[in-house]
């Protein structure tokens, strides 16, 4: 991860001056509180997906330059999509259509299960997603995982620039706080250790029963370490690539088997588990009923942890089929969280310090004369007093190179800032009627004569 700069990208104006311009932020997502599982799943990208489709809505919000440059960035998981955005201008509209049309979906109705945040509802949105007050499981760590992910992405995509990397950076800092400084994440159920509970209910002894993952990711692996401290009997991992499930394999004593392995192999297994990066399922109806046929009619549990689904929502009418997805598994993680709701308003409130400390930063950043801005100014006038140190040190060196005294190169050194710097605001003094002479003789009494002040000279 680079490091985080501690003012925005500068350019130079037309006097070489270097100024920083406004910036609108933005934010478009769906999530498990506002759309159906199967919507979701056509706005689902993979990590490998990122890049190019980031470039995508980039190029089309830079269209004909009406809004060129626009820093973006996409959070896809299981249980939301979210789109960031940094800009000269909010873009909402565009963003969204943009959006509807990758899904393959009317802009109505997506913007029927989504929800649009602009400036500091952005950056409570986003600390509260990485503190884990967003998710389906309150207080989850795999969410902040996520997020960096997704940052390290829009990253090397070149998508991502100052703004939206200051965003991120503080909601990695909040959630860092979050979880030291509140109970917020104590006792938590994930979605794995929501799979068992189910199993358990399903079946009397789960050290009877044969165990079957689809997948060799994160979820997956978090699925079988909780499946794999209740001893069952076998445990097998079916993936597309068979070195990574091999290592998964072999850290549970399993077997692992190919994707294509699994309709003739179905039967074999008590509880299935799946959760692959596949755009289209990947267990259908018919290898289902196949394996029920061949298993007797003996009870089949199965969890559907992907967006977009691995298995074929069909297969939940079939008799003797206990299938849950994501969506199904969210009563059992929720009933934890009652014990949690009191770190909630600590969480509240170190988020709420948060967004104020990220508007001020972005304040800092507008152009002089708007609300706060002063970045721009403090720049200019670093450049000019640069300007002016160049120049002094240029003519101190000349003079000692001719042989004069060093003292009194030095003098005529510091008497020349001096009065460089103090030019301006003498020639202030003196221009204008009474009342402006007043007004500017308060301030710069203020700015040069600070210390009198504070020592009541």
């Amino acid at each position: 991860m680079t490091q985080i700069k501690a003012w925005a990208d500068t350019v130079p104006d037309a006097n070489n001056n270097f100024i920083i311009g406004a910036m609108a932020v933005w934010a478009l997502g769906i999530n498990h509180t506002t759309a159906p599982l199967d919507l979701r799943g056509r706005f689902a990208f993979a990590l490998d997906q990122i890049t190019p489709t980031l470039q995508g809505l980039r190029q089309s919000l830079g269209q004909g330059s009406r809004h060129p440059g626009v820093e973006t960035a996409i959070i896809s998981t299981c249980n939301r999509t979210e789109i960031y955005c940094a800009g000269e201008q909010a873009a909402v509209d565009h963003t969204l259509g943009w959006l509807a049309q990758s899904g393959g979906v009317s802009p109505a109705l997506l913007r029927s299960h989504s929800y649009t945040l602009e400036d500091s509802l952005v950056a409570r949105h986003a600390f509260r997603v990485a503190s884990g007050l967003d998710s389906m499981v309150l207080g989850e760590a795999q969410i902040l995982g996520q997020m960096k992910n997704a940052v390290r992405a829009a990253e090397s995509a070149g998508a991502l620039g100052t703004t939206l990397n200051q965003l991120f950076q503080r909601s990695f800092a909040v959630a860092k706080e979050v979880r030291t400084s509140t109970e917020i994440g104590a006792h938590s159920i994930s979605m794995a250790a929501a799979a068992v509970r189910l199993a358990g209910q399903l079946f009397e002894d789960l050290s009877k029963i044969r165990v079957l993952f689809v997948g060799a990711g994160e979820m997956i692996e978090l699925a079988a370490t909780h499946f794999a401290a209740r001893n069952p009997q076998s445990i097998a991992i079916a993936n597309r690539t068979l070195e990574r499930g091999e290592k998964l394999a072999t850290r549970f004593g399993g077997e692992v088997m190919r994707l294509s392995d699994l309709p003739e192999r179905l039967h074999e297994f008590d509880a299935i588990i799946s959760c692959t990066a596949s755009t289209l399922p990947i267990i259908g109806l018919g290898a289902v009923e196949r394996a029920l046929k061949k298993r007797r009619h003996r009870p089949l549990f199965m969890v559907d942890l992907a967006v977009p689904r691995d298995i074929e929502p069909e297969v939940k009418a079939l008799g003797d089929v206990y299938l849950y997805t994501v969506d199904d598994l969210a009563t059992v993680v929720q009933t934890a969280q009652a014990n949690r709701q009191a770190a909630v308003a600590q969480a509240e409130a170190i988020i709420d310090a948060g967004v104020q400390s990220f508007m001020h930063w972005m304040e800092l950043r507008s152009p002089v004369g708007s609300a706060g801005g002063v970045v721009p100014l403090i720049q200019q006038i670093n450049a000019q007093t640069d300007e002016w140190r160049a120049a002094e040190i240029a003519r101190a060196k000349k003079l000692l190179a001719k042989g004069e005294d060093v003292d009194a190169v030095l003098e005529a050194l510091s008497r020349g800032l001096a009065q460089k710097m103090l030019h301006g605001t003498m020639a202030e003094l003196r221009a204008g009627d009474a009342d402006t002479r007043a007004q500017t003789a308060q301030t710069v009494s203020r700015l040069f004569l600070r210390s009198q002040s504070k020592t009541g000279l």
